[in-house]
This record gives structure tokens, C-alpha cells and sequence, in this order.
């Protein structure tokens, strides 16, 4: 049977914030066992970032935006339900990989499942929730994210140590089949709300008006970038940081999964803050907050990831917790404004393009961009090499802020000029909150 009534846009939200936490879950659980991967198959740092970063994202590169267009067409709870089966199954396989390819191809496998599961999501939400509450909204589904990364660095590090990390992936791949039954039996596909004007266009256009439509936005085209430069930093950082303090430090499994949990937790306030706190600025007429916030909170982190990479002691453990909470500041702001210029018909997609950005270039090319500078500076630095590619993190994010303020400079103009024609932009805070589709 499935829920209905008033309440049943946050239980929806909590089905999806708990669909995003098995997501990040599995993704960031491979982060924790990257040191026993190595020595069982005598990897390098540069095949660590292959099996981390670019393996995994080029599926979800190429399949993003195909999906997400099926998921504006189609019914987007049984698409993600689909999606969170593939990457469940495929977690289960990399425990069963028997040489480093095919894990590498496994890896990839479980990306494969993805692209169904964040732009559909989107998309619900923004159906759901009316736009003066979606960055909120968004916020807390983003924090499916920290959390995952949370529990991952608690069973991941105590996995690792204990459990070994074949026995850890497959255990990790058993909550999945919990929650499809939950997602199948109690979450109804909600009817899209109509154009909120006579101009907006009622069918699905084109997928190539689409992107084209979106593109020519420089707002959009900006944001775009700088995701793809903020996740650069993030999902570099994410991947090496817990081979950069076991060789480093000297830390135990335990131990990183420790930090890696607490980092969670500030995650979680750091991503729920960033919705919470632009909604209410945006409350007072100024749109900009949107980008605002994630320009000030990514400038604001670089000088604690510095820190990171070059501090010790009880101090670096802070600055590493404090540089996760500024990190996820960004998810729900920036989510929001991609959904701010998209209708019901083309949200899917408007995610999908943005996550794209973040995939490809974020999540391929950052892990395997500080293993190929490790593995090149480890003749001259030995094993310092590490610490000195990570001072790429910072690079990013500095690089990134200006792209999120440049965005700004056009988000207002070029929202108000949307919501004139209708063709690509919001609909507006007047969305009726949809009905679950019978």
C-alpha cells in the first residue's frame, strides 16, 4: 500500500534522503579499503585513483543524461528502484573481484546503477516541495551524502581492520536489498504539476533544446563549472585521505574510520546549514544567496584544507572536520539553483547536466590527477609524495569560488527573463505540491 495524504512529501523525502545514504555508502566505502586493495594487488597510486575516480565516474558520464531524459518521461520511482538494485548488486561483485581489472570493472558497475538515482531524485523533490522551500528540502536530501560517508568510515575502517575488505563490500551491499522493497511497496510516482503560465511549454521538449536551452544560460554554464571544480577538491580529498594519514600518520583502520565518521557528522550540518541558511536569506528578495553561499563557504575552506595536509596533532583533526562541514555547504544551495532554472519536464535533466560536470571532471579526473602527481613526485619526495599532491585540494576550490560568484553576477537577470517565457525556468513558488499518481 502506498503513503499518502499531507504527510507524504517528507516521507518521500525520507525514503530518498535514505536512498542517497546507501548511494554514498557505497561509493565511499572503497576510499576506506584503497591501502589493502594495494597490497593484495601491488597497485600504484596511480591505479588507485583509476579504480577511485575515473572507472567510476565514466559510466555515469556517459549514461547521466540519457537517464535523467527517460526519467522526465517515464516513472521515476521505478527508475530509481531500478538504479538502487544495479548499484547494489554491483558493490556485492567488487567483494568477489578476483584481480584488480575486474574491480576496476566492477567499480564501474556500480556507477552504472547511479545515474538513476541522484537526477531522479532531484526531480521528485522539485515536484514535491514549492520553490521558497526547495533549497531546504534539497539540503536535507543532500545530507544523504555526509551520511553516507559517515557510516562508511565507521564500518569501512572497522571492516578494513577487522573483517578484510572483501567480507566489508559484501556486507555492504546488504542494506540496498532492504530498502528496494520499502521504495517499491510504499512510495507512489507523484503527478507533475502543469505549466504555471500559458507560455511554459506542456510536452517534454527535445533533449537537445534542452541542453541547448541550458546552456546558453551563463549562470547555468558557471554553476556548472563550479561544481565540477569544487568536486575536483572534494573527491580527491575523499579518496586519498585515509591512504594519506595511514602512511603519513601512521593511523590504524580504526582510527581513520574515526575521523572519517566525525567528518560525517559535520558534513551532515554543514550540508543541512547551506540549504537551511540560503532559504532564509533568499527569503528577504535576493536570489544571489543561491550562489553566494556555496562562493563564501568554498573560499572560506581553503586555508583549513592547507592545514590538513600540512599540520599535526589535535589540530589537524579539527581542521579536517571543519573542512568537511564547509565542504557540503554548497550541495543544497547549488542544487537548488539548477532546479530554479528547469520546468517539471526538463529537472531530471538539469541535474543530470550538473552532476555530469561533477562526475567527469570532479569524481574521474581529481582521484586520478593526485595519483599520477604522487606517483611522479614519489622519486623526489618518497613517501611525501602524497601529502604534496593533496595540496592540489586547495588549488581547486580557490578556482572554484570564482566560477560561484561569477554565476552569481547573472543568476538574477537570467532567472527573472525564464520566468517571463517560460521555456526553461522555474515554475515558480505558485506550484501546486503534486498529488502521488494513481
Amino acid at each position: 500500500m502506498k503513503i499518502r495524504g499531507s504527510g507524504v512529501r517528507y516521507y518521500v523525502l525520507a525514503v530518498l534522503v535514505a536512498g542517497y545514504t546507501l548511494n554514498a555508502f557505497d561509493r565511499s566505502i572503497l576510499s576506506l579499503l584503497l591501502e589493502p586493495i594495494r597490497m593484495e594487488f601491488g597497485a600504484s597510486d596511480t591505479q588507485l585513483g583509476l579504480l577511485s575516480g575515473l572507472a567510476f565516474a565514466a559510466f555515469y558520464s556517459l549514461l547521466s543524461i540519457p537517464v535523467a531524459a527517460l526519467a522526465d518521461r517515464w516513472n521515476r520511482r521505478n527508475l530509481l528502484l531500478i538504479a538502487l538494485l544495479i548499484w547494489t548488486l554491483m558493490t556485492a561483485m567488487c567483494g568477489l573481484a578476483g584481480s584488480f581489472m575486474v574491480l576496476v570493472l566492477a567499480r564501474a558497475g556500480v556507477r552504472i546503477g547511479e545515474p538513476g538515482g541522484n537526477p531522479t531524485s532531484h526531480s521528485l523533490i522539485a515536484d514535491y516541495f514549492p520553490a521558497p522551500g526547495r533549497a531546504t528540502a534539497l539540503g536535507i536530501y543532500a545530507l544523504g551524502a555526509p551520511a553516507g560517508a559517515m557510516l562508511a568510515g565507521l564500518f569501512g575502517g572497522w571492516g578494513a581492520e577487522h573483517l578484510g575488505w572483501r567480507s566489508t563490500l559484501l556486507m555492504a551491499a546488504a542494506p540496498g536489498l532492504l530498502l528496494a522493497p520499502l521504495l517499491l511497496l510504499t512510495v507512489a510516482e507523484p503527478r507533475r504539476p502543469p505549466p504555471a503560465n500559458a507560455a511554459q511549454v506542456a510536452f517534454v521538449p527535445p533533449l537537445g533544446v534542452v541542453l541547448g536551452n541550458f546552456w546558453s544560460q551563463r549562470s547555468f554554464r558557471h554553476l556548472c563549472i563550479a561544481c565540477a571544480l569544487h568536486s575536483l577538491a572534494m573527491y580527491s580529498a575523499s579518496s586519498f585521505n585515509p591512504a594519506y594519514l595511514t602512511r603519513m600518520h601512521g593511523w590504524s583502520g580504526s582510527h581513520v574510520g574515526q575521523l572519517i565518521a566525525l567528518m560525517g557528522i559535520t558534513g551532515l550540518i554543514g550540508t543541512f546549514l547551506g540549504g537551511f541558511i540560503t532559504d532564509r536569506l533568499g527569503a528577504r528578495g535576493e536570489t544571489r544567496w543561491q550562489l553566494w553561499i556555496p562562493g563564501i563557504a568554498t573560499f572560506a575552506v581553503i586555508p583549513v584544507q592547507l592545514f590538513c595536509y600540512l599540520g599535526a596533532g589535535s589540530a589537524m583533526f579539527a581542521a579536517f572536520m571543519a573542512s568537511s562541514l564547509l565542504s557540503f555547504v554548497f550541495f543544497g544551495p547549488a542544487y537548488a539553483t539548477v532546479q530554479s532554472l528547469a520546468t517539471s519536464r526538463t529537472r531530471a535533466v538539469a541535474a543530470a547536466t550538473m552532476l555530469f560536470s561533477k562526475a567527469m571532471i570532479g569524481m574521474g579526473l581529481g582521484p586520478l590527477l593526485v595519483g599520477v602527481t604522487s606517483d611522479l613526485l614519489a622519486p623526489i619526495a618518497g613517501m611525501g609524495s602524497l601529502r604534496l599532491a593533496l595540496l592540489l585540494v586547495p588549488v581547486f576550490n580557490l578556482w572554484a569560488g570564482v566560477h560561484f560568484f561569477v554565476a552569481a553576477r547573472y543568476f538574477r537577470a537570467e532567472l527573472s527573463g525564464v520566468g517571463a517565457t517560460g521555456t526553461v525556468g522555474m515554475s515558480g513558488s505558485s506550484e501546486p505540491v503534486p498529488s502521488p499518481a494513481r
